[in-house]
């Protein structure tokens, strides 16, 4: 969208589009159908903002390779790690064996992403690799949380073309991103979802002489009518930005139980008349997810809390 305006006695052209790539200084801006190599004003800097990919933005260009960004519009949500905003859904990638599954790290990711209201899918990886053992526990393990609510991926080949096409069906209209750890095939699954970017991805490692399967900056590329984010992977997540009040309702399961608990602000720990407690007994919600939960509990009650210094100090 462009419009006009006056700026030192100067009309000024405005367009309004969205980052989908940052990279060296520079922040590439999709509007009106085109793509705009920007930079951002010092201002941003003074102000202590910082423009992510996913942002929508105002900017100013003469051509496609000098703009400069005006103005950072609303945010409906931000992750840090990775660095993108305005995310609709994402697809936990967890990989079964090496490195081995963790129903912790799981949990983390979605407690994460429920707290950002991201609608989260989780994708199983390297099925192939398990024995017939394995393989059966972690199906229940999948079959548990789809009980739950969330979309879940697992099959006995993990990149058979007719799950991955189920998984593009969720892109349409949506801004997703692919998260977890490093090592469980997140450039892998999006290569077997459009296998024109493993070009892209051995040229770029290539070039920077980095690992093969290695991504460095975010990107936002449309696939499947909607845009989708191939990230870093990272192994652990921080809940100092949790409340100990809030973390109940980031657990789906436990939100439908808690309308049956003796008190209304269960926190579901040693609280009498808890329905949750009941349901992990009696089977119903798993152990796994309930000791996560307790354990995020004492995280968050011994995190020491975050102070920011004051500008001009």
């Amino acid at each position: 969208m462009k419009q006009q305006i006056k700026s030192g006695g100067a009309n000024l052209t405005v367009i309004t589009g969205q980052i989908r790539k940052a990279l060296s200084g520079f922040y590439y801006v999709y509007a009106d159908q085109q793509t705009f190599q920007t930079r951002g004003r010092g201002n941003f800097r003074k102000r202590g903002l910082k423009p992510l990919v996913g942002d929508y933005v105002e900017f100013e260009s003469s051509d496609l390779s000098e703009g400069y960004l005006l103005k950072l519009l609303p945010r409906k949500n931000t992750l840090v790690r990775p660095p993108v905003v305005n995310v609709d859904q994402a697809v936990v990638v967890t990989s079964c064996v090496e490195p081995d599954f963790s129903s912790n790290l799981l949990d983390r990711f979605l407690i994460t992403l429920a707290q950002k209201k991201i609608r989260p899918l989780i994708y199983f990886t390297k099925t192939d690799l398990l024995t017939t053992t394995q393989f059966t526990h972690l199906k229940k393990v999948a079959q548990a949380y789809a009980q739950i609510g969330y979309p879940v991926f697992f099959n006995a080949q993990p990149f058979a073309a007719a799950q991955v096409q189920q998984l593009t069906g969720h892109f349409n209209q949506q801004l997703t991103v692919f998260m977890g750890q490093s090592g469980v095939g997140k450039s892998t699954l999006l290569n077997h979802i459009d296998p024109d970017l493993q070009l892209i991805t051995a040229a770029v490692s290539t070039s920077l002489s980095r690992g093969k399967h290695t991504t460095r900056h975010v990107e936002l590329l449309p696939l499947f009518g909607g845009l989708v984010a191939d990230t870093p992977g990272f192994s652990s997540l921080g809940l100092t930005a949790f409340e100990l009040t809030e973390l109940p309702q980031l657990f789906p399961e436990f939100v439908k139980a808690a309308v049956n608990c003796r008190f209304r602000a269960c926190q579901h720990d040693q609280e009498p008349g808890c329905a949750v407690k009941e349901l992990v007994a009696s089977g119903k919600i798993m152990t796994s997810r309930y000791q996560n939960y307790l354990q995020f509990r004492a995280e968050r009650k011994t995190a020491k809390p975050r102070y920011t210094r004051k500008r001009g100090r």
